[in-house]
């Protein structure tokens, strides 16, 4: 059984000073530490440690190494299991790049199942982190990863319109899963743009990366930054 201070060193063992550098410019969590470990390397510890979960629940939430960790042996975990959980998790994400990388593959299989945890942290506010910035996120993420087909179209619109945009990573991850539509079933996406519950600086920031896109023709590009407000 790995202690916490044997888990340090061999995290550090792995780490670099100038990647350390860099992921303090990027993450916006300033009470985390960083030992900058790059993913691919974390994931692999993931990988050993795996079925760990408990265990790392004990370890102190100081590194960002250490949450990557928790989160990644959580997302592990079967589904009912992974959900008796998910509030901690969820409650450890202190910056877009844990909830970017927290995409658990047990929620495939029970999408209809995960929806109402999706409409849980939608609505999430001072209870969380930054007055629920990234539990928001979190569920504009899921959305992204697992529900855009046309099925979940309206599922996907009413949680645009509801995400209460006002914060960056919000308003990012709204414009992200709007694109995103707007990329795979343009007709639909291009009719929400005009819908009056469709938050403007969502909209914009969407249309800009849908235009960014090489799979948007020039056509459709000319129509979206017509609409730009």
């Amino acid at each position: 059984m790995v202690k916490y201070y044997e888990l340090l060193e061999e995290l550090e063992s792995i780490s670099e000073v100038d990647f350390a550098d860099f992921q303090r410019r990027i993450i916006r969590d300033g009470e985390l530490k960083i030992l900058g470990v790059r993913t691919p390397q974390l994931r692999k510890l993931a990988k050993k440690y795996s079925g760990k979960y408990e265990l790392f629940t004990q370890f102190p939430n100081e590194y960002y190494e250490v949450v990557f960790l928790k989160l990644t042996l959580a997302a592990q975990l079967p589904y009912d299991d992974f959900v008796a959980v998910l509030d901690d998790c969820v409650r450890l994400i202190t910056d877009w790049a844990l909830c970017d990388l927290f995409t658990p593959q047990c929620i495939k299989k029970r999408r209809d199942d995960f929806i109402l945890y999706i409409k849980k942290y939608l609505a999430a506010g001072d209870g969380y982190y930054n007055g629920g910035e990234y539990a928001r996120r979190f569920s504009l993420r899921i959305l992204l990863s697992f529900y855009v087909e046309e099925k979940y179209l309206p599922f996907i619109f009413e949680s645009i319109s509801c995400c209460n945009p006002d914060k960056y990573y919000v308003v990012m991850g709204a414009a992200w899963l709007l694109a995103e539509v707007l990329i795979k079933y343009y007709e639909a996406g291009f009719k929400y743009l005009h819908s009056t519950t469709c938050d403007i600086n969502v909209k914009n920031k969407a249309i800009s990366k849908a235009c960014d896109s090489f799979r948007v023709s020039a056509e459709r590009k000319a129509e979206l930054k017509a609409l730009r407000g």
